[in-house]
């Protein structure tokens, strides 16, 4: 059985001293090459997907486009517990930086490509970079920031959130216009270099040096188990139907890995994922809430703006701006959020509070109809967003103060690792529930022309509002409702799945948080309180 504090980890006493209180003026400057990096991690896929169909044009290979796309989100996902692992044990800057290098090499190289098969490779090395980007931000920032301080600067990566998400469309579309595709891989070349500079400068952290063995095996069955779920959620249901042998495999594949790594992780000297963090309660609870935010707002995302523009008529060019409304209220309420954690160093309330709002946004947004206005969508946005901005840093926040200094890589790690998953498996169910809810309502309301009429609507999600103006008058009235059915269906399992959020909160202890507010004497938070 793997131990608490093994041969070859980081000596508790190094680890303390990463954590030891900071000027603020260093923490600001270390935040610039922060902030840009996560910039960076956000905004690459929004904006090379406004890019895809001149990609295509360009270099052909339109049967394999899906693969620019899942290459990318599989090495992301895959890398994202192994960069973790490697931050605490070799030390965290170093770790960073090679992420962010690896990310630039594979964006240039992107960039170059000539070939779809080029720009596939290129794109999972973009996306071996990319597992470590948000690790690296959230690791790093547990190392300089203790957890009672560290309230003060959520909102500004709810802001890099909010601004990546409203922005890269609108870049993206910009680049695609008025340069070329290829400058949708090279605007990270000059945001990286800054992020590389500030980081290398600015950022002091100890060295680590560390005589254990990396678990290579539990990183093969780890890896195993997270690319075969990612691609079930990528393929079930599009490229292959949910009871397919194909989808079968991959679902026998990934239980497998993932019992097997269990066993594997209890007998090595240091596990890639010690299964012992999941022993503290508010760690198990936070990384099912953190499942469930990346299910409720990857899902969201995909399917709001579909509604906006086909159903309220909604301009496509500035789909970005379609989705402020849900990032201004999580930005608004993270702001007020880390305040408040900061001078109170009181949190518990807020992961109930947050669930609760964030269901009912979900419920308010199953009740749009074809006659909805966009005053009355955008104002349940706001909830729904208010909803995740209780929970989005927070339960990163806890996630941290739940584990040991050494472990803070690997806590970090898990937190984006579940909501990942989360966001994935949220497009996949989602997105199954929205097409055969859609199918049903077009036979229902058309009979046996629905077939006729929807012949190129396979895909709802790809019938372009330009598209669907097109078709006869019947046909585009009974898409509206289509539409407007599949999004009550999608949000009202949302608001059941945001339920076991609410279910998970309720369990969160309030155990201090490592720091202290100014004028106080900084406190160690007592990690057995919140065990099981």
């Amino acid at each position: 059985m793997s131990q608490s504090k093994t041969a070859g980890t980081v000596p508790e006493d190094k680890a303390i001293e990463e954590e030891q209180p900071r000027s603020p003026r260093e923490i600001r400057l270390v935040m610039i090459g922060l902030v840009v990096t996560m910039l960076l991690a956000m905004l690459d896929n929004l904006i090379v997907g406004t890019a895809m169909p001149t990609i295509v044009g360009d270099l052909g290979g339109a049967e394999h486009l899906s693969w620019v796309v899942t290459a990318y989100t599989l090495a992301t996902a895959a890398s994202t517990p192994i960069w973790g692992k490697l931050g605490d044990l070799y030390g965290r800057k170093g770790s960073f930086l090679t992420s962010i290098v690896i990310f630039l090499v594979g964006s240039a190289l992107s960039g170059l490509s000539q070939t779809m098969n080029e720009l596939i490779g290129f794109r999972a090395l973009q996306g071996l970079g990319a597992g470590g980007l948000m690790v690296g931000v959230m690791s790093i920032m547990g190392a300089l920031v203790p957890p009672r301080e560290r309230g003060k600067y959520q909102g500004l990566f709810a802001a890099v959130m909010a601004l990546a998400t409203i922005g890269g469309p609108l870049v993206g579309g910009f680049i695609t216009d008025h340069l070329s595709w290829h400058w949708t891989f090279y605007i990270n070349l000059p945001l990286g270099v800054i992020a590389l500079a500030v980081v290398i400068v600015t950022l002091k952290l100890p060295k680590v040096r560390s005589t254990a063995r990396i678990d290579y095996l539990g990183a093969l069955l780890l890896t195993t188990g997270i690319v075969s779920l990612t691609l079930i959620t990528t393929w079930g249901g599009q490229q292959y139907a949910w009871g397919s042998k194909h989808i079968i495999g991959l679902a026998v594949l990934a239980l497998a890995a993932l019992i097997t790594f269990c066993y594997v992780e209890q007998r090595v000297e240091e596990p890639m994922l010690p299964l012992t963090l999941f022993k503290n309660l508010n760690f198990t609870m936070v990384s099912i809430i953190g499942f469930i935010v990346g299910f409720v707002m990857f899902g969201s995302t995909v399917f709001l703006p579909l509604y906006q523009q086909i159903v309220q008529g909604a301009s496509a060019t500035n789909s970005g701006l379609l989705l402020m409304p849900m990032m201004l209220g999580m930005l608004v309420i993270s702001l007020v959020v880390g305040q408040t954690v900061t001078k109170t160093g009181k949190y518990r309330i807020f992961p109930i509070i947050g669930t609760v709002v964030m269901t009912a946004g979900m419920f308010l947004l199953s009740t749009m109809g074809t006659g909805t206005s966009s005053f009355t969508s955008a104002c349940w946005m706001v909830v729904l967003g208010a909803g995740m901005g209780f929970l989005m840093q927070i339960t990163m926040l806890l996630a941290q103060n739940s584990v040991e200094l050494k472990d803070m890589g690997v806590a970090s790690s898990t937190a984006t690792l579940f909501r990942t998953i989360g966001g994935s498996f949220g497009v996949a169910l989602f997105g199954a529930l929205f097409n055969n809810r859609v199918a049903d309502t077009m036979k229902e309301r058309l009979g046996d022309q629905a077939a006729g009429a929807g012949a190129g609507m396979k895909d709802p999600s790809q019938v372009s509002p330009a598209v669907l103006r097109t078709l006869p008058a019947p046909v585009q009235d009974a898409y509206h409702h289509a539409v407007s059915n599949g999004m009550h269906t999608v949000f009202l399992w949302g608001a059941g799945v945001a339920i076991i959020g609410l279910a998970a909160a309720v369990f969160i202890r309030q155990v201090p948080l490592r720091g202290a507010a100014p004028g106080e004497k900084p406190a160690e938070a007592p990690l057995e309180a919140a065990a099981v």
